[in-house]
């Protein structure tokens, strides 16, 4: 008996029994959709991930103060920053290419009968370049304002709309009032980009010197932001922050740091890691419903053979061969597997499509997952198959006819 036919009674068989073969295709269909759509949810978390550490800079770290132990009694402020420490991290750390500081405060701003609480940072003019800021619109405040304490600021991407100004350039030249003090916008910093970033662009930024000498009222540097040459230059600029700042804090050897130095892209890539495994975890809780599916199949051909025995034997005695019936209900079960992972497929992207319409949830399907949920598909139908197929065709013809 030629291949193609053994193939064409075997679709023939599946066309017969429609509503068995699509509820014993569901499984496979659920199965598959699953799989593409936990991977899709896994894959997209990632991607956001790494966008979010690529926009937020690989190469940037940070440095604040930290509360200092006394006796064994941790003190109640934390340690100082100053502009001493600034000017020794420049010194002493060849590998640190920009170095931005800042003080920043929650106040009232007010723009003609709109008002706000808005974070105020005083921060030194190479501040965009070190944190990776960039302006939708005006300019940034230049030294020599910074010097002379000139009352100009910056708007983060979030505060116009929170002054009830929707069109960033529209605040270009217009006057606010900070803590009672009248400042001039010169520019509008672009949206960060980030997800959960908000503070990034709710902030509004000000000449250091102007911060610290007529609004803050204070010397301390809140934070540090040191941005090394390279991802590689990381480990070796942090070393030399750390001895410029323990050289320029008189730190004796042995005593404790007053600082803490943090590389904010850490956190991302332990975020990054936590997703894999979730998305590792969905991805397995939807292979076992795509197990349970190639259980279904394996059941439904087992009771198909019971059914059909009559028939296999009516072929054996008319000089089909083993390897015939074997390749027929093969055929069956990975054609079920097939047209099921198919279907799987295009439900799994209209899904993943859905969700991140309709949730706002990051989705990405990935064409390698894809591949995969059908690979497997396929190897489910072969595996589960086999069995019931072996079963027929090892069958005899003769008590197969006899069998009511």
């Amino acid at each position: 008996m030629l291949p193609t036919e053994t193939v064409g009674i075997a679709l023939g068989a599946l066309r017969v029994h429609k509503l068995r073969t699509l509820l014993t295709m569901l499984g496979v269909v659920i199965g598959v959709a699953a799989v593409v759509t936990m991977v899709a949810l896994g894959t997209g978390a990632q991607r956001s991930v790494a966008a979010r550490i690529a926009r937020l800079g690989t190469t940037v770290f940070q440095v604040n103060p930290r509360r200092v132990r006394l006796a064994g009694i941790e003190s109640a402020d934390p340690a100082r920053l100053s502009l001493r420490d600034v000017a020794s991290i420049r010194a002493m750390a060849p590998h640190a290419v920009g170095v931005a500081y800042q003080q920043d405060r929650q106040l009232p701003v007010v723009w003609r009968d709109q008002n706000a609480s808005v974070r105020v940072t005083g921060v030194n003019v190479g501040y965009l370049a070190v944190r990776g800021f960039h302006l939708a619109a005006g300019r940034m405040f230049t030294d020599r304002e910074d010097l002379a304490r000139r009352d100009v600021a910056v708007l983060g991407a979030a505060v116009p709309p929170l002054l009830g100004a929707h069109d960033a350039g529209a605040m270009l030249g217009e006057r606010i009032r900070v803590a009672g003090r009248t400042f001039t916008v010169v520019g509008v910093l672009a949206n960060r980009g980030i997800a959960d970033a908000s503070q990034e662009d709710e902030l509004i930024l000000i000449p250091f010197e102007t911060g610290r000498q007529e609004v803050f009222g204070r010397e301390r540097i809140q934070d540090i932001w040191v941005r090394a040459s390279s991802e590689e230059a990381i480990p070796q600029a942090m070393s030399e922050v750390r001895r410029a700042l323990r050289r320029s804090q008189r730190l004796l050897p042995g005593k404790e740091d007053t600082f803490r130095m943090r590389n904010p892209s850490d956190y991302l890539v332990a975020l990054n890691a936590s997703t894999e495994v979730f998305g590792t975890l969905l991805a397995g809780v939807a292979a076992v419903s795509l197990l349970v599916g190639g259980i279904g199949i394996m059941n439904i051909m087992l009771v198909s053979v019971t059914e059909r025995t009559r028939e296999i034997g009516v072929r054996k005695a008319l000089g089909a061969r083993r390897r015939d019936i074997l390749l027929q209900f093969l055929t069956e079960a990975m054609t079920l597997c097939i047209l099921g992972g198919a279907i799987g497929v295009g439900g799994g992207v209209l899904a993943s499509g859905g969700l991140r319409r309709g949730l706002g949830w990051a989705t990405a399907v990935d064409p390698a997952s894809v591949a995969m949920a059908l690979g497997v598909a396929v190897t489910i139908g072969l595996v589960f198959g086999v069995w019931p197929a072996r079963r027929a065709a090892s069958l005899d013809p003769i008590e197969a006819l006899r069998f009511d």
